[in-house]
C-alpha cells in the first residue's frame, strides 16, 4: 500500500507562545526527522502542513515570519508544503486531492497539537477511507484546562486520552520505533 507521512504544524509559531514552556516534547523536530527519513527511503510521500491565520497579528499570521518549519526540518524537492487555516489538514488544503492523485491508501500522522490538529486530521483521514497510523510519540501538546476551568490536565494525560480515543476506531496508535521497524 502506498503511504504518506503528514507532518502537521511542527512550526516556529508554537515556540513563540508562552505555552511552549510546558510543551510535552520540546524535541518534536528531532522526533520527526527519523520518520521523514524512513518515509523517503521507503518511497512514501511526505507532506508538510503549516497552520496559518492571516491577519491575526499572532505568531500564526504569515506576516509574523513564524509560519515556518522548526529548525532541522526541510522539505525535499517535490514535497508539498500546505498552509491550512482549519484544525485538520484536509478542509482548507488540497491534501485529499494529492493523496488520491498519488494513490495513497495509508497515512501516518505526526506533529503539534496531539489532541487538536493531529487528532482531527487522523479522524478525517480515517473517515475518507485511509488506513491511519497515529505516531503518538511524534506528537506534542501542552497541559489543558478542563472545560469548567477548575483544574489542569497534564500533557501526558491529554496524549493518553487522545491515543485511547483513536485506537481501533480511527487509527492504529503506533510509536516512532514501530514505524521504523515496518
Amino acid at each position: 500500500m502506498n503511504r504518506a507521512l503528514v507532518v502537521i504544524d511542527v512550526q516556529q509559531s508554537f515556540r513563540e507562545l508562552p505555552s511552549w514552556a510546558q510543551v510535552s516534547a520540546p524535541d518534536i523536530a528531532e522526533r520527526i526527522v527519523p520518520l521523514v527519513e524512513h518515509a523517503r527511503a521507503a518511497g512514501h510521500k511526505v507532506v508538510w502542513v503549516l497552520h496559518s491565520e492571516p491577519g491575526s497579528d499572532t505568531p500564526f499570521d504569515p506576516a509574523s515570519g513564524h509560519v515556518r518549519l522548526l529548525p532541522g526540518l526541510e522539505p525535499a524537492d517535490g514535497e508539498p508544503v500546505l498552509h491550512k487555516t482549519s484544525h485538520n489538514a484536509f478542509t482548507t488544503t488540497n491534501l485529499g486531492q494529492l493523496l488520491t492523485q498519488w494513490g495513497v491508501g495509508g497515512v501516518d500522522v505526526a506533529g503539534i497539537r496531539t489532541e487538536q490538529c493531529v487528532e482531527t486530521t487522523a479522524r478525517l483521514a480515517s473517515d475518507l477511507g485511509h488506513d491511519v497510523r497515529f505516531v503518538v510519540d511524534a506528537t506534542a501538546t501542552h497541559p489543558l484546562r478542563t472545560a469548567d476551568g477548575s483544574r489542569v490536565i497534564p500533557a501526558d494525560q491529554v496524549i493518553e486520552r487522545t491515543a485511547a480515543a483513536l485506537q481501533g476506531r480511527f487509527a492504529s496508535v503506533v510509536t516512532v520505533a514501530e514505524v521504523l521497524a515496518s
